[in-house]
């Protein structure tokens, strides 16, 4: 299974975020946080998050950019335990069942926009809509040559 995780370029991410993820770490869009969010309210390092920033688990900071990677079965299900566990303690989740629930549906959510060939990158773009929150994702190409490996093409976006 592919899975995001979060990458780091330069250290952009530790100055435009309250807290920027790990590289390395698993993440998922992370909309959900943003779901009862006023956006004449959201400013600064916050907005940041809003408008591009996916949701490292583990320390649930932010990370700009994701890259499509393989997840095994042990730490899916590591990462759904750690989820479910940020969902009962600051989402108000109303017991572990539902908040395992949810955190399924995030990461299933979340590896559906990983049909992509391994070290793809993915960027979010969000913004409110009439109906709700938008979410633009952007898919960067990775080159398959050895001696230009961080070398990516944008080829489109779609819309969730």
């Amino acid at each position: 299974m592919r899975f995001p995780r979060a990458i780091r370029f330069d250290e952009s991410d530790t100055r435009i975020f309250e807290r920027a993820a790990s590289p390395g770490e698993w993440a998922i869009p992370g909309t959900f946080v943003f779901a009862d969010a006023d956006p004449e309210t959201l400013t600064g390092k916050v907005r940041q998050a809003f408008a591009y920033g996916f949701l490292a688990i583990g320390s649930f900071g932010w990370s700009t950019f994701v890259e499509v990677d393989n997840i095994s079965e042990a730490a899916y299900e590591a990462t759904l335990e750690v989820l479910a566990g940020y969902l009962l303690a600051h989402f108000g989740a109303p017991d572990r069942e539902a908040a395992l629930s949810a955190a399924r549906a995030e990461a299933e959510y979340a590896a559906g926009l990983c049909e992509h060939e391994r070290r793809t990158l993915l960027a979010v773009e969000r913004s409110f809509g009439e109906d709700g929150i938008v979410e633009r994702f952007k898919v960067i190409h990775g080159t398959s040559d050895p001696d230009h490996p961080q070398a990516w093409t944008m080829t489109g976006d779609g819309d969730a």
